[in-house]
């Protein structure tokens, strides 16, 4: 399910996290968006796909809510979301800011996704 508007891309996001389906996850990113992992940052669709793996294994689950969404006008919004990563018995609280773009056919993909959990 695209996103029609930036508001929306945290559903199919939720949804596809909590199915586990890596190719959903995927293809809501810009093919050379850029995601930061406890790891570093990665970049394209491959290393993104890659990093999600990991992260949606065994079951894991997360809870998103989205607190502000901040459109440019020119095709870009910025996103500021809290969330909470179920896994393993564990609940990890963190804050995530993404960039959504605008894309040709009118949809929005994430072109950098920055989730981050507290210090």
């Amino acid at each position: 399910m695209p996103a029609s508007k930036p508001s929306e891309i945290h559903t199919p996001f939720l949804d596809a996290f909590n199915r586990g389906d890596v190719e959903a996850l995927v293809a809501l990113y810009e093919p050379n968006a850029a995601l930061v992992t406890r790891d570093g940052t990665v970049v394209g669709q491959q290393a993104i796909c890659q990093a999600y793996q990991g992260m949606v294994a065994g079951g894991s689950r997360m809870e998103l809510e989205t607190y502000a969404v901040i459109e440019s006008g020119e095709g870009l919004a910025l996103l500021h979301a809290s969330w909470t990563y179920h896994r393993d018995g564990n609940a990890t609280p963190g804050m995530s800011s993404e960039v959504v773009r605008r894309q040709p056919d009118g949809t929005w993909l994430f072109a950098i996704d920055e989730p981050r959990t507290p210090h």
